[in-house]
C-alpha cells in the first residue's frame, strides 16, 4: 500500500476526508450536474476505510453519510419548517433526525464489511465486495419503513458517459458501476495494481458506445400535450375560499388550450373531492373537452364510496375516464404514521394528510388514445412501481407538488430522477408539477422543454408514443439480483482460494 494512503487516511485526516467526500457527493446531482464526484466521493470513502477497524470504520460512514445526507437533503428543513410551521430549532433537530438515521445504515454497512474482511482490504474486496455492498445499501434504503431511493448515484449519471448503461442495467446498476469503478481505481492506487485502470476506461468507452442505440420504438403519431402549473401558494392551496379562483385558474388554461390532445394538471391541482366537483364542474368541463378530442388528466382527492378512505388521485376526463389512486404514500406528507402524533405540533396534522394507499394492481389509463403510466409525486423515484406500467404504456406521466420543497434542491433532483425513469424504460415522461419544475422529457431522458419555477406557466409540446422494452424493464430485477450472487460467490471462492493458499 502506497505512503500516502497509510499515513494520511489513518489518522483524523482520514475522518475528515470521509466527511468532506460525502459533502461533495450531492453536488454530482442536480441542479450542479458535476457527476464525477460521485466516483471521487466513492473513491476517498473506500481508501478511508484501508487499515482501519470496524469501528472507525463505522465512524467514517456515519460522517461520509453526514456530509452526504446532510447536504443532499437539506430540503427536508424547508418542508417542516416553511409549510409545517414548526420553529426553526425543531425543524433543525427533526431534519438533522431524519438524516441521521440514514447516515446510521451507511455506518452500520462500514462496520460490516471490515468486519468481514479484517482491517486491510484486498484487490477482491475492492473490486467485488465494495460494489455489491452500496448496492445492497441502496437497495436497502429504498426499501426500510417504506423507502427513501432519493441520491442514488446512478440518477446523477445520466448526463454523463455512463448512460448509455442505463436502459440495460437501470439505475441502480449505475450506481454499482460508480462503484466498481471507484474500487478500480482504489485498488489501483493503495494496491499498486495499473490493470483495474484499463479495465474502469473500457467500461467507460462500452457504455459511450452503447448511447446512440433505440431500445422502444415509436408507435402511432405524436400527440400535442399541454401542461398546466397553476403557482397556487402551498400556504393558501387548501384554504376553501381558495378553491374557487383554483378551480376558475384550471379551467381557464385549460379551455385556452384544447387545440392539445392532452391536457396535464399537477397533483391534487382541484382542492375538494371528486364527487365534490362532479356534476357542477368536472361534467360540464369534461363534455366540453371531449367535444374537442381532447383528454384531461387531472389530480385531485377522491372519495371511496364504501368507506371513509380517500385517495390521492388522478381522473382522467373527456373521450376517456377513469382513475389512478396512488400506490406509495409519503410519510407524514400523504399520512400520518402514527395518529397520536396529530396535534403535537402543525406538521403532523398538515391538510389532507389521512390519504389511504391505492390498490396495487390498477388498470392503465387511456390518455390521448394511448395507455399511460402514471405516477403521483415521488412515486416516480421507485423504479419498480413505474415498471410495473409496462410495456404496455406508451408513455409516462408524473404529476407532483414540489411546492413544499421551496426554492431548494428537491426539485431539481425530482425532476432528474424524472430524467431517469425515460432512460430506464424507453417512454417520453410528461411531468406536471405545481409550481416548477413542470417538463417534457424524452425517451433518452432529455429534457425538450420545461418551466420557469415559482411562475404559473403553460406548457405546449409534443409527444411520441413508444412501445418495446428495454433490457432492464424486460429483466428487472432479476438480472441485478443474479449479478449480486455471482460477484459474492466469486468473491467468495477467491476469498477462500486465499486462505487456503
Amino acid at each position: 500500500m502506497s505512503t500516502w494512503a497509510r499515513a494520511g487516511l489513518r489518522d483524523y485526516r482520514g475522518d475528515l476526508a470521509a466527511l468532506l467526500a460525502g459533502g461533495i457527493l450531492p453536488l454530482a446531482f442536480a441542479p450542479f450536474f458535476l457527476y464525477p464526484l460521485a466516483l471521487l466521493s466513492l473513491l476517498v470513502l473506500f481508501i478511508s476505510w484501508q487499515g482501519v477497524t470496524p469501528r472507525q470504520a463505522f465512524r467514517r460512514g456515519f460522517l461520509f453519510g453526514l456530509g452526504l445526507f446532510g447536504v443532499g437533503v437539506s430540503w427536508v428543513f424547508v418542508a417542516i419548517h416553511e409549510f409545517g410551521q414548526a420553529s426553526p430549532l425543531l425543524a433543525g433537530l427533526m431534519t438533522f433526525g431524519f438524516v441521521a438515521f440514514l447516515t446510521l445504515i451507511l455506518a452500520v454497512w462500514g462496520w460490516g464489511i471490515k468486519k468481514i474482511t479484517g482491517p486491510e482490504f484486498s484487490a477482491t474486496d475492492y473490486i467485488l465486495l465494495l460494489p455489491v455492498g452500496w448496492l445492497a445499501f441502496e437497495w436497502f434504503k429504498a426499501w426500510f419503513l417504506t423507502g427513501f431511493p432519493w441520491l442514488e448515484i446512478g440518477t446523477a449519471q445520466i448526463d454523463g458517459p455512463l448512460a448509455g448503461m442505463v436502459p440495460i442495467i437501470g439505475i441502480n446498476g449505475i450506481s454499482w458501476l460508480v462503484a466498481l469503478m471507484a474500487g478500480l481505481l482504489a485498488a489501483a492506487l493503495v494496491l499498486k495494481k495499473y490493470w483495474p485502470v484499463l479495465v474502469t476506461v473500457g467500461l467507460v468507452l462500452t457504455s459511450m458506445v452503447l448511447q446512440p442505440f433505440n431500445w422502444s420504438q415509436p408507435v402511432s403519431e405524436p400527440f400535442k400535450a399541454t401542461l398546466i402549473q397553476g403557482n397556487v401558494d402551498q400556504a393558501i392551496k387548501w384554504d376553501r375560499q381558495q378553491l374557487r379562483n383554483t378551480l376558475q385558474l384550471y379551467q381557464q388554461l385549460t379551455l385556452e388550450n384544447l387545440d392539445a390532445d392532452l391536457v396535464v394538471w399537477p397533483e391534487n391541482a382541484a382542492t375538494a373531492f371528486y364527487h365534490q366537483l362532479e356534476a357542477s364542474y368536472l361534467a360540464p368541463l369534461a363534455d366540453k373537452v371531449a367535444s374537442e378530442n381532447t383528454d384531461v388528466l387531472l389530480g385531485l382527492p377522491v372519495a371511496d364510496e364504501d368507506s371513509d378512505a380517500y385517495y390521492n388521485s388522478m381522473a382522467v376526463i373527456g373521450e376517456s375516464r377513469g382513475f389512478y389512486h396512488k400506490r406509495h404514500l409519503v410519510p407524514f406528507g400523504d399520512y400520518v404514521p402514527l395518529d397520536s402524533l396529530r396535534g403535537l405540533i402543525a406538521f403532523f396534522d398538515l391538510p389532507m394528510s389521512g390519504f389511504r394507499p391505492g390498490p396495487q394492481q390498477q388498470p392503465l389509463l387511456q390518455a390521448a388514445g394511448q395507455p399511460v403510466g402514471i405516477s403521483i409525486c415521488y412515486e416516480d423515484a421507485f423504479s419498480d412501481e413505474v415498471l410495473s406500467t409496462l410495456p404496455e404504456a406508451t408513455y409516462l406521466v408524473n404529476a407532483t407538488n414540489n411546492a413544499w420543497y421551496g426554492d431548494s434542491f428537491a426539485p431539481h433532483q425530482h425532476l432528474q430522477i424524472s430524467r431517469s425513469r425515460a432512460l430506464e424504460t424507453g417512454r417520453p415522461v410528461v411531468r406536471a408539477t405545481t409550481n416548477g419544475i413542470s417538463a417534457l422529457i424524452d425517451h433518452k431522458g432529455r429534457i425538450q422543454s420545461q418551466t420557469p419555477q415559482f411562475e404559473q406557466a403553460v406548457l405546449n409540446g409534443e409527444v411520441q408514443p413508444r412501445q418495446g422494452q428495454t433490457p432492464y424493464a424486460a429483466t428487472a430485477p432479476w438480472l441485478m439480483w443474479l449479478l449480486v450472487v455471482i460477484l459474492l460467490g466469486l468473491w467468495w471462492w477467491l476469498r477462500t482460494s486465499r486462505e487456503r493458499r
